[in-house]
């Protein structure tokens, strides 16, 4: 945002340090907690940055696993203010567009990562979106219907099932409790 004051002065107001959007902590959340929309695709220089924001309110964030096909190169630790961020990765169990944020409490969120070179308007609305605890659909469809010029509402996970087998409130929370015990026990893979 640029702020002109007369013709020889140009201010530059500073952007916010992170730009990220939860799901209220006080509603039942779908299938992703909110969004993060960093500014590279530098997990060095993106997730200090990221936990500041988390650390507060959240609880100490501990490790990240993300999927390597948005994200260049993940190193095995990251150093952010006081501590450091293990990185694990997974390519067929975790949506690319998509970081798991653990901390020491133990909590998990899952959160939308939208790409950096997104404008700031469908930015704002894949945010919203991905915030929005009616959202169950995968990270990847709300990208795609973003992209294909659709608005980029709330998905339901009966979006992508046939009627005859869309999930109940009990399923879908029997569901969410077999992906928390999944990654709690899932090894960390190294990279390459």
């Amino acid at each position: 945002m640029t702020t002109t004051l007369d013709r020889a002065t140009t201010l530059t107001a500073p952007e916010p340090a992170t730009r990220l959007s939860l799901t209220p902590s006080d509603v039942r959340r779908g299938r992703l907690d909110g969004a993060w929309w960093p500014r590279s695709r530098d997990l060095l220089l993106e997730v200090p940055s990221l936990a500041a924001a988390l650390d507060g309110p959240w609880g100490r964030v501990t490790r990240i696993t993300v999927n390597p096909a948005q994200w260049p190169v993940i190193p095995r630790r990251i150093p952010v203010t006081g501590h450091i961020v293990h990185a694990g990765w997974f390519t067929t169990e975790q949506d690319e567009h998509t970081i798991a944020v653990f901390s020491y409490a133990p909590r998990r969120l899952t959160l939308l990562v939208v790409p950096p070179e997104t404008d700031a308007t469908d930015a704002a609305r894949l945010m919203a979106a991905a915030a929005d605890p009616a959202n169950t659909g995968p990270a990847s469809a709300l990208l795609a219907a973003q992209t294909s010029g659709g608005a980029a509402g709330p998905t339901s996970r009966s979006d992508f099932l046939p009627s005859a087998v869309a999930p109940s409130d009990e399923a879908g929370e029997a569901g969410r409790r077999a992906d928390v015990a999944r990654d709690r026990a899932a090894s960390w893979p190294v990279p390459a």
